[in-house]
């Protein structure tokens, strides 16, 4: 049982009610040690002892996992240029309640791997939410609570929307964040398109050779991390230890394939074009939703929610945090972890 009572005594931020645990089944897994988080990202004070792997569809994911076995599971799913590491403050938080904490490394990312060369690295939004999907068959999860930011924030929106039965309820920073081709032709206003340089950079060929070099990588990611996050004080170490996630082979094809689709500049595959014309309806979200808005993010849409209310018809809270950047979890770990135990008790 989930003692949110508990939960938001220690946090200082109220209760809600409570939540029966459901059985996780057994994990596939192998424990690979070691390689694991060492510090907290700003706060020091939490770790990952180690990593798994599973082999979960086209990949052999890696993820971390804390907290009981047998307790409600949780799926935090990380963003763009982050890795795990955005939930190292998180994932204890929520275990210390009883649930079952897995965060995988996305496609691309870390110690995740294709099992075959011959598969095209794809970074399309429906094939990032089927590896998920493929995870959670390999872990034996029926269901889960899924919370992440930008591509993953995505990645459960689409589960949310296309497999509801597979999400117990949802945390999606930034909103209804299902990726519309059509819509992604028309031009946005001038500040928001300044935001977004570095995805009108991956379209030219200037910005995949970037990409391909470990040098340029590093210093784009880290000004990446720098301006949508202005207010975080975050130090050397707490970036190296993500940017090491970006030295997958595969994560420079990832990444350029995830935006020049956004952008129709590059080709999907035609086994996601059913998912793609589903997404591209707009589909409703009708699963518990707490959605999170971060003030000081370029990204955030003005109107507190307003913009993607319609799109969630479920039982559903929203919050502004302000003060914080685009990286949510790892800048406001207490009011993210907050919105996973609200959001599973909707």
């Amino acid at each position: 049982m989930i003692k949110r009572r508990t939960f938001g005594k220690a946090l200082g931020l109220g209760a809600g009610g409570a939540a029966a645990a459901t059985p996780a089944g057994p994990a596939h897994a192998s424990a690979m040690t070691g390689q694991g988080a060492t510090a907290a990202g700003g706060r020091g004070r939490t770790a990952f002892p180690s990593l798994k792997k599973v082999r979960a569809g086209l990949l052999e994911i890696g993820y971390a996992e804390t907290g009981p076995a047998h307790g409600p599971p949780v799926i935090c799913l990380h963003g763009w240029p982050y890795d795990i590491h955005s939930f190292v403050d998180v994932a204890p938080l929520l275990a210390a309640e009883g649930y079952r904490v897995i965060v995988p490394y996305l496609r691309g990312h870390g110690t995740t791997r294709f099992l075959s060369p011959r598969t095209f690295r794809n970074g399309q939004q429906s094939a990032l939410a089927l590896d998920i999907i493929a995870l959670m068959d390999a872990l034996g999860l029926e269901k889960a609570v899924l919370a992440g930011f930008d591509w993953g924030a995505r990645c459960a929106d689409i589960i949310a929307a296309l497999w509801p039965e597979r999400c117990k309820a949802l945390v999606s920073v930034g909103g209804y964040l299902v990726v519309n081709l059509k819509t992604n032709l028309q031009p946005l206003a001038p500040a928001t398109e300044h935001a977004w340089w570095y995805q009108y950079y991956f379209s030219t060929e200037r910005g995949r050779i970037a990409m391909e070099d470990k040098a340029k990588r590093h210093d784009l990611t880290r000004l990446v991390w720098d301006t949508v996050s202005p207010t975080w004080d975050f130090g050397d170490a707490t970036f190296e230890r993500t940017a090491a996630a970006f030295e997958n082979p595969d994560y420079a094809a990832i990444v350029i394939h995830n935006y020049r689709w956004r952008l129709s500049l590059a080709e999907g595959e035609r086994r996601y074009e059913p998912y793609e014309k589903r997404l591209a309806a707009r589909p409703v979200i009708a699963v518990p939703t707490v959605t999170l808005d971060a003030d000081r993010d370029p990204f955030t849409v003005p109107g507190d929610g307003t913009a993607y209310r319609d799109r969630f018809t479920g039982p559903y809270d929203h919050r502004t945090l302000k003060g914080i950047g685009h990286n949510v979890p790892q800048e406001a770990p207490e009011a993210f972890a907050r919105a996973v135990v609200d959001a599973d008790g909707l």
